[in-house]
Parts: structure tokens; sequence; C-alpha cells
């Protein structure tokens, strides 16, 4: 589907910083969760339109009887190479990707395009978390972070190679648990005495019952684990219920790795985090050490979301490097390679001004004699 404005039929985009349905031609704003009820037709839901900046507020009510200008229904074909085809129904041009592409934009005319039969059934995401950071700050936290390396080569400063920064929605499962956790520590105290220091060891044992929630396992074989742990935390206090509105104008796969895929890493996940809950408390003990633990999981859970992660892929001397940044709170993580021929330049240009100045000193200690 294409997301249409009811004033003037332009393709709307989510907006991160208003979290609105925005229209860029006329600047009316929509609800993103009142314009998805309206579209499916749901009684009572009402959705409000604001226009541009200086212009008098409009106002619509959606009902069960209005149509909604969302654009015909999507028609995606199988091609002979197993790839998704659809023809854009705003400029017809053609968008292909494969069987996991759930929204897009047209590479044409860029309108938004959602697959509604990607978050059908068993594959509609429970919760989603809308983008906070917007691609304006995503770049200039990018920019700032290449900046501040200058042997970094050309291709990762190019501006134009940066505005191809992609935001996409990731999936994740979401994985509850009640566990519970016991571990046998080695630690130590310490204690002034008259004649220095008097070290007293132990041996603590901690157990206790624990609850975890929404620990987060990527469900995307594209993404690269460590990558995905590592712009963590997520902040779930702004996971809203799932819509297919809060996707126009950003990318988004489907899972294509089952909760079951996911639990050794879920499990995994729950596992350090009980232990570490269980360190945590020897708090009138120094440098514990672990020697055993044993978690149990009595009862747990899965749910499927959708986490906003901003993406930017570069190719340099044949090698990918990747950069992620969480779309909620901005934290990213990224590997940068140096560039030879700078260095050497760089290094020839750091040998001749330090030759100069020690030059300079001992002439000037020379001609003072």
């Amino acid at each position: 589907m294409e997301y249409k404005c009811q004033n003037c039929n332009g393709s709307m985009e989510f907006d991160s910083k208003t979290q609105k349905l925005i229209c860029p031609w006329c600047g009316a704003s929509y609800d993103p969760a009142a314009y998805d009820q309206a579209m499916q037709g749901q009684q009572g839901a009402t959705g409000e339109a604001s226009g541009a900046e200086g212009e008098t507020p409009q106002v619509g009510t959606f009902d069960e009887n209005q149509t909604l200008s969302m654009g015909e229904q999507q028609q995606w074909n199988v091609n002979d190479d197993g790839l998704m085809s659809y023809i854009c129904k705003n400029c017809g041009g053609e968008v292909v990707g494969d069987d996991s592409l759930a929204s897009t934009n047209c590479p044409y005319c860029d309108s938004p395009i959602i697959r509604n039969d990607q978050f059908s059934g068993m594959m509609k995401p429970e919760l989603l978390i809308p983008f906070k950071v917007d691609k304006k700050e995503a770049k200039e936290k990018l920019n700032a972070f290449i900046s501040s390396k200058k042997l970094v080569p050309s291709v990762f400063r190019d501006q134009k190679h940066i505005d191809e920064i992609k935001g996409v929605y990731v999936p994740f499962w979401l994985f509850d648990a009640d566990v519970f956790a016991e571990a046998q520590f080695r630690a130590k105290r310490t204690h002034s005495v008259t004649n220095g220091e008097e070290i007293e060891h132990f041996e603590v044992y901690r157990s206790g019952e624990m609850s975890f929630e929404a620990i987060p396992v990527d469900a995307s074989s594209k993404m690269e684990d460590a990558m995905m742990d590592s712009i963590e935390p997520f902040d779930m206090a702004d996971a809203v219920s799932f819509s297919t509105a809060y996707l126009a104008g950003f990318m988004a796969d489907k899972y294509d790795e089952t909760p079951e895929d996911c639990m050794k890493r879920g499990i995994q996940r729950i596992r350090s985090s009980a232990e570490e809950k269980l360190r945590d408390s020897l708090h009138n003990f120094e440098s514990p050490s672990m020697e055993a633990s044993n978690v149990e999981i009595r009862e747990s859970s899965s749910h499927y979301a959708l986490l906003p992660v901003w993406i930017l892929n570069t190719t340099w001397n044949g090698t990918q490097y990747r950069f992620a940044m969480n779309g909620q709170t901005g934290k990213f993580i990224g590997d940068l390679p140096y560039d030879k021929s700078l260095y050497k330049k760089y290094f020839l240009r750091t040998a001749i001004i330090t030759t100069l100045i020690a030059f300079a000193i001992l002439f000037f200690i020379w001609w003072v004699r």
C-alpha cells in the first residue's frame, strides 16, 4: 500500500520528530494508528490532519463509510529469478526485492511502499518502537564520528554516500522468562590492621527467583548479531501496538529466523543477566569470582517486534563496512579502515615538520652561542 494524503493525495511518510504521518506537499499530518484503523474501516477511529505552517488546521473525521486515498491494493509478482516485483501506482516504476522485503521506497519517485501480506497472521508483529532519530540527526552523528578520524578513506567522507544511510525496521524476538538462578562465588574482604592490611577469603552462595522481560534477539540472518547487540538498549516504554503506518518512509524486513532459531541466544542472554544480578548482590565483598552457576528457565514466552535501526553500508578495497545506529537513542557502532596512502602522507608530513622544528631549534642554539 501507499499512504496517500487526504487533502492532496500526496505520498506521506512517518516523521520521527512529530511521531505523525506527514504530507510533504501540503503539510497535513495524521496520527499513524488512527489512520491505519480508518484504513481498515474500524468504527470510531478518528484522526486529525493539520495544515502546513501558517495555515488553518484541517480536521477530518474517519468513519467506516469514508473512502481513503490509499491507492489500489498492491499486486506483487514472482519473477523467474524468484525475486518479487511491483509496479508503483504513483509513477509506474518497477520495485524489485527478495521475499523478506516488507517495506521500501520507490527508487524513482520515493513513494513509500508497504507489503501488507508480510504483516499478517503469524508474521504480524505485536509491537514496534517508532524512529525517534531522524535522518538529519543520524547523518550529523555519523559525520561527527568520521570527521574525528583523520586517516579515513575519502569515500567514507563523501556526503552523497552518507546521504544513502537507510532507516530500517529490523525484526526482533523479545523473550520473557521467569528463572531460578544460583551461583557460588569466591570473594575477599580487606581490613586495615595495626601492621597494615588483613585479607579474608570467603566462599559465597547466592540464589533467587527473577523475571526478565523483552530481552531482544534480532530475527534477521542478514544482520550481524554482535552489531545489533552493541546498539542496545532499546527502551520498551516507547513501544506501540504495530501499525503499518509507522513504516511509511522506512524500509522493513520480516523475520527469517523463528523463535526456536533465536531461543539459544535468548537463553544465553538471560543466563548472563541472571548471573550478573547475583554478582551485583555481593556489595560487601571485593573481587568476586564466580566458580559455578545454575540457571533454570521456569516459564518463557516470545513476542515479535520491529525495532528502528539506521544502517549505512560502504564497500572499500573489496571489504564491506557497516554502520548501525539505534534509531531510538542514537547509539551507534561501526568499523572504519585507515587509508595507507593517507597514513604515509600524514607520517611524511609530520616527519618533515618535526625535522624542520628540530633543525630550527639547533640553529637557534648555535646562533646564540
